[in-house]
């Protein structure tokens, strides 16, 4: 075969199976596919959002918002889940870099952030629990816990799935050549990131109309 005809074969050779099955748009069939559940977990999200706007102000029986949030605690919280964020990219950027060691760090790191959101979540919850809100005591209660229930859950697979890269890693098994799959995680993990940002200023900073609350 001519030197030629060789290079035409190299140029029309299907792509090696580390970069997986690219589509027309030049994405993978499995970043594709990551990107598609994350539009339906957008409107999983905006069904929510909405339903918690739609019954704001219209408990009848206390605790209220104004009743038992704490927004400092609140905001630190949302801070360690951003700074996960910032992880999660340098983890990315290490196992691009095929730097495994420091990506086992930073992958580690942003789940280790990602529990302490939880933990001060169920904290929360726990502290509300007590204060007299639950899912049954007033629509606030169920609108409230159903939203950020929901995300608390996203993030806990997120974190399983941080979890599970460390551990590949670990065992040689995550190499650099994979790293698209660290990129799609990082996909999922800055989506419920961002809802955070969302779910924080609608629920915990926009102030809750008061004309259906009964004093």
């Amino acid at each position: 075969m001519s030197e030629h005809a060789s290079t035409v074969v190299d140029e029309h050779a299907a792509p090696g199976p580390e970069h997986g099955h690219v589509t027309n748009t030049g994405v993978s069939n499995e970043k594709m596919a990551m990107w598609a559940f994350l539009g339906s977990e957008c409107l999983l999200f905006g069904a929510l959002i909405s339903t918690y706007f739609l019954y704001r102000g219209r408990s009848v029986v206390p605790p209220y918002p104004k009743d038992i949030y704490n927004i400092p605690y609140t905001s630190v919280s949302s801070f360690v889940l951003l700074m996960s964020s910032l992880t999660m990219v340098l983890a990315l950027a290490a196992i691009q870099r095929g730097d495994h060691r420091r990506f086992r760090l930073w992958i580690l790191a942003t789940a280790l952030l990602g529990s302490s959101f939880i933990a001060g979540q169920v904290y929360e919850f726990t502290s509300f629990i007590r204060e007299g809100l639950t899912i049954k005591t007033n629509l606030f209660g169920s609108s409230f816990f159903v939203l950020t229930g929901f995300h608390g859950v996203h993030v806990t697979l997120g974190i399983v799935m941080l979890l599970s890269l460390w551990s590949l890693s670990i065992r040689g098994k995550l190499p650099q050549e994979k790293s698209e799959v660290v990129e799609i995680a990082g996909l999922y993990w800055h989506f419920v990131d961002v809802v955070w940002i969302i779910l924080f200023t609608v629920v915990y900073l926009i102030p809750s109309p008061t004309h259906g609350y009964v004093h």
